[in-house]
């Protein structure tokens, strides 16, 4: 698989990762076996990049990637894990004596003494501005319980903001093809900064698979049936914002353009992947078919320019007026 720097942490990952949140939770139930079965799959199919956080299933994620990362599998991983949402969304509570505790946490359920890579979850907007926050995280770093650290953002003004802090790694944002906002100004200045971006949320929680019509139902504690309209987090986060059913129409849209021989799952992910401010991609998998799938994305050639030019329109036809001004 191609191998690009993951931003100042200096490590080549492979342009395909993993990420884990269903591993945990929100996404109905993943027992423990299939989930280890999840990431031996990605890894075999050559992913070293695997991304989770405290709050996913409160631990239960990051200590099956432990458990990985103690077979010979695992042995090459690059983990990233997130703090800060398991308390209370006041800035208040980003403070150097929380992080410690919530990264000695971190460390215990992974097994490692160095996090290899820490974002804030998404923290509120104000915390992006707080010199005693960064300052706090270069405390961490210092200390060894972590080796670099990055941000989760909601918008792109965050990640902006993010940027320009000079021991940033990484950012994490939501990018898809009917997401298009942070190629205007964020992929331009990570790319200046020498800062990762990490692509989250690749596939619009499941719409740009292609698999999805009216007639999907979600189970209960999926968060595609309760965050529907944003109930629990941000509404970003499921189906990238975007109405269902005008998900459904773009993605009736792109059809044509995807090649033939891949899955619309996986034309989704090389579109992403041909943007080389891009350092990683991190689609979700439930079981180690979709591991697989998702890693062989990696495999497809670049898609033409007149392709990106027709998702660009579908885009601005479809979408755009629902999510461009949001995030």
């Amino acid at each position: 698989m191609e191998q690009r720097i993951l931003g100042r942490t200096g490590k080549p990952v492979g342009v395909v990762g993993l990420g884990t949140w269903q591993l945990g939770a929100d996404w109905g139930e993943v027992h423990e076996g299939d989930a280890l079965d999840v990431l031996l799959e990605a890894a075999d199919a050559g992913v070293n990049f695997f991304d989770t956080a405290d709050v996913y299933g409160d631990g239960r994620s990051e200590r099956i990637i432990g458990q990985f990362l103690r077979s010979p599998a695992g042995s090459n991983a690059t983990v990233a894990t997130k703090m800060g949402r398991r308390m209370a969304q006041d800035p208040a509570n980003y403070t150097l004596d929380n992080f410690r505790a919530w990264t000695d946490r971190s460390r215990e359920n992974l097994g490692v003494d160095t996090l290899d890579l820490v974002q804030l979850h998404c923290p509120p907007t104000p915390v992006f501005s707080s010199d005693a926050v960064f300052d706090a995280l270069d405390t961490l770093v210092q200390e060894k319980r972590i080796a670099a650290y990055g941000v989760s953002v909601e918008t792109c003004q965050e990640a902006l903001t993010a940027i320009a802090r000079p021991g940033l790694a990484t950012v994490q944002i939501i990018f898809n093809a009917l997401r298009l906002k942070p190629l205007e100004e964020v992929f331009p200045a990570a790319a200046e900064a020498g800062v990762g971006i990490i692509v989250r949320v690749p596939l619009a929680s499941g719409l740009l698979s292609g698999k999805y019509d009216e007639h999907t139902r979600f189970a209960e504690n999926d968060h595609r049936n309760f965050n529907r309209h944003g109930e629990a987090f941000d509404v970003g986060e499921t189906f990238s914002g975007v109405d269902f059913g005008t998900g459904l129409e773009a993605v009736r849209r792109l059809a044509p353009l995807v090649p033939t021989g891949a899955t619309t799952a996986q034309f989704a992910l090389r579109w992403i992947i041909d943007h080389p401010a891009v350092s990683v991609v991190i689609p979700g998998a439930r079981d180690s078919r979709q591991a697989r799938a998702n890693a062989d994305a990696a495999a497809l050639p670049p898609l033409s320019r007149e392709v990106h030019d027709e998702v660009e329109a579908i885009y601005r036809d479809l979408v755009a007026e629902q999510v461009h001004h949001r995030w």
